[in-house]
């Protein structure tokens, strides 16, 4: 109805790197975006030393946050949701934290648990899924943890449907792990701005040594060996490498989603 679609619905993900908000109006084609909010708070940074969040960082945070109330408050959202991930989850005073945001700002977040924020992911990008394809392996690589989920198509393609939808996307995931490594993360234990070129051959080998386990017990090479599999990424690292490879000045969201990389790009 149109007064449905008069309403404004909210999406805030708290991640260990950055803050996020995103505002939006149903449409006869979905939704559209009315307003949107990023900034990099590294609310992570250096958990995985002290496994606290420091004063510094929560400060970021709630500053940032507060830009979100604000903007919430403006466009009278009807509905939202709002989720912390990695940071909170693992940091002693992650609790203590959420509890002094919803003091603060009036937000009230929910942590996700890991398999809740996989299922999230796969169902964030199931329009860009290629229904064609047997696998998807969808890979969300956030600030401290990145998330990594195989769909099997074919479970759904017997079905005789012609479009796949979230529940559906769901429901063809076969494995998926949670794997703690992220942009902070691995930055903190490998160097920044300044990787050395043996630094990077151990970030590459401590990545692939974390991934073997999923791997090996799910079989993922002998599946896919031989079959269509679409490689989906979804995360702001995913999206930066997209935004270098089609040398925007600036983000493009437009531009972005959905964009192809051939593996000889990335």
């Amino acid at each position: 109805s149109q007064d449905a679609r008069d309403h404004i619905y909210g999406a805030l993900d708290l991640g260990t790197n950055n803050c996020r908000l995103l505002l939006a109006r149903p449409s006869r084609r979905g939704f559209r975006v009315v307003d949107a909010f990023s900034r990099i708070i590294r609310l992570g940074e250096g958990v995985t030393q002290t496994g606290r969040l420091s004063d510094e960082a929560m400060q970021r945070t709630i500053d940032a946050l507060k830009v979100c109330a604000a903007k919430l408050e403006r466009a009278r959202v009807r509905r939202a949701r709002f989720v912390a991930t990695e940071a909170c989850r693992v940091a002693a005073n992650g609790s203590d934290f959420i509890a002094d945001v919803r003091e603060k700002t009036g937000i009230d977040i929910e942590v996700l648990t890991p398999e809740t924020e996989a299922r999230l992911a796969v169902s964030g990008s199931v329009a860009l899924i290629d229904a064609t394809c047997d696998y998807v392996l969808v890979f969300d690589i956030g600030g401290g943890s990145s998330e990594l989920i195989l769909l099997d198509l074919t479970r759904w393609r017997h079905r005789g449907q012609r479009f796949i939808g979230r529940l559906d996307a769901q429901n063809c995931m076969v494995a998926w792990t949670s794997l703690p490594l992220g942009v902070v993360t691995l930055a903190e234990r490998f160097g920044g701005r300044h990787v050395t070129p043996d630094a990077f051959e151990a970030m590459v080998d401590h990545t692939m040594e974390m991934l073997h386990p999923f791997e090996t017990h799910h079989t993922i090479s002998q599946k896919m060996n031989g079959r269509r599999v679409h490689m989906l990424g979804t995360s702001g690292t995913v999206t930066t490498v997209a935004g270098v490879q089609l040398k925007l000045p600036r983000y493009d969201r437009n531009r972005v989603d959905g964009f192809w990389l051939k593996s000889e790009q990335v």
